[in-house]
């Protein structure tokens, strides 16, 4: 298994968790997590909005981020969210979590698209 170089403990353990499962998608995820912090993905809210499908469920392997607004009710799985994306999100009726507990929500990662 590849060395993780990552200094945050709860990322280390999720690359790890995500790299174990056999389902292509936690792999996927696992490997873009462990891509550098420049090179990790931020995704605005409007271009949830403008891309994902009502009730979707969502996965961004990087932070949300509060740009532009949300209208559609959306299930949103990330690393990290910043305050005014969560809230933005929350009100639209959507559902902010992390990527540990859509993993335990969903192990197979069925109908969830990635975005970033």
């Amino acid at each position: 298994m590849k060395r993780i170089r990552k200094k945050n403990p709860e990322l280390v353990k999720l690359i790890e968790e995500l790299s174990k499962r056999r389902e292509n998608i936690w792999r996927d995820v696992a490997s873009r997590l462990s891509k550098s912090r420049k090179n990790m993905a931020e995704v605005n809210v409007d271009r949830i909005n403008r891309y994902a499908k009502e009730g979707e469920t969502i996965l961004v392997p990087g932070k949300v981020l509060a740009q532009g607004k949300i209208v559609k009710k959306v299930n949103v799985a990330a690393f990290k969210f910043s305050k005014e994306a969560k809230k933005k999100i929350i009100e639209a009726g959507g559902k902010c979590m992390s990527i540990g507990e859509l993993l335990k929500e969903n192990p197979k990662g069925s109908n969830v698209r990635i975005f970033g």
